[in-house]
């Protein structure tokens, strides 16, 4: 598969009427030499001597772009309250990955938020991939500050497999029940990864012991593109048939309104809007309520 002319064709995205104003944005923001930048539950950036008209055209370029579904951000008095609070997952799966001098991938990686968070675990390089000219956009607004290294593809996980390198350790999180095919996707973060390669997997899941998975009819929790919602056990067979060797389970966790709400930052409807009125242990399709289970997935040599 030819990357390069992929990557010539998706940047033509920027250009859409849509997304030609965040460009424009982008490019008129000011540069700066004193920035210090904290990395965080919320990624802050403080700038010295920040004049009240440089903040209110950041202010209004961040709002522009909105939504913004992942985060916190903070730039100096301007806080970017995101729609999940998306430390708490990072937080979960910290314990669980060692990144150092790794080349290190986020499949589906929205704005950059765990990105940006895991430059303190020093990696040798960071690969985002995520075909969408609205985060990528929000990344690089971001970026523009941090001026990370991190490098953004406009890519989705079906060319990982054809990336001019391997990975040490891929992430993939929010993403499975996405596609229609979630073996042939794990087949795909499998090739991808280096040999000892580590992939590390956030999933809807339904209880149970049985190797099932739910199949919405038309929506899960007002979602359309929901394809399986698979039991904990249903999940490692995909894995083992994908050709993982080992399967471990992080931790599993019903998403409740802490992690993931309505704020300013969204105009759109939330998880308070996805879940029965009169019974929160249902969707509004009458499906049990999202439940996530993190897991971490090895290669053998």
């Amino acid at each position: 598969m030819d990357l390069s002319a992929l990557r010539q064709e998706r940047k033509k995205w920027l250009t859409w009427k849509n997304i030609r104003p965040y460009q424009e944005a982008i490019a008129r923001l000011p540069v700066y030499d004193c920035v210090e930048v904290i990395l965080g539950d919320v990624v802050d950036i403080q700038i010295e001597g920040l004049c009240e008209a440089d903040a209110k055209q950041i202010e209004e370029t961040a709002k522009m772009m909105k939504p913004w579904r992942k985060g916190p951000f903070r730039i100096n008095e301007l806080f970017i309250d995101s729609e999940w609070q998306s430390q708490i997952k990072y937080n979960l799966l910290e314990p669980h990955f060692n990144l150092e001098g790794k080349i290190v991938g986020d499949i589906g990686c929205n704005n950059g938020y765990y990105l940006f968070r895991m430059l303190t675990h020093q990696p040798k390089k960071l690969i985002g991939f995520d075909p969408s000219a609205i985060y990528y956009s929000q990344f690089q607004f971001i970026d523009h500050f941090i001026r990370s290294g991190i490098v953004y593809e406009m890519l989705g996980v079906e060319h990982v497999e054809y990336y001019e390198h391997k990975f040490d350790v891929l992430f993939c999180l929010g993403v499975l029940y996405h596609r229609a095919d979630p073996v042939g996707m794990l087949k795909s973060l499998y090739k991808g990864l280096n040999d000892k390669g580590e992939l590390i997997l956030d999933t809807f899941m339904i209880d149970g012991d049985d190797e099932v998975c739910l199949t919405p009819k038309e929506r899960y929790s007002k979602i359309p593109n929901i394809y399986f919602v698979p039991t904990v056990n249903a999940l490692k067979n995909w894995c083992y048939r994908a050709g993982f060797e080992r399967v471990e389970v992080l931790d599993i966790r019903k998403t409740d309104l802490t992690e993931q709400r309505k704020t300013e930052w969204i105009d759109t409807q939330s998880l308070e809007d996805f879940l029965d009125p009169n019974d929160p242990n249902k969707t509004v399709e009458g499906y049990p309520a999202p439940k996530r289970v993190y897991m971490k997935a090895y290669k053998a040599n």
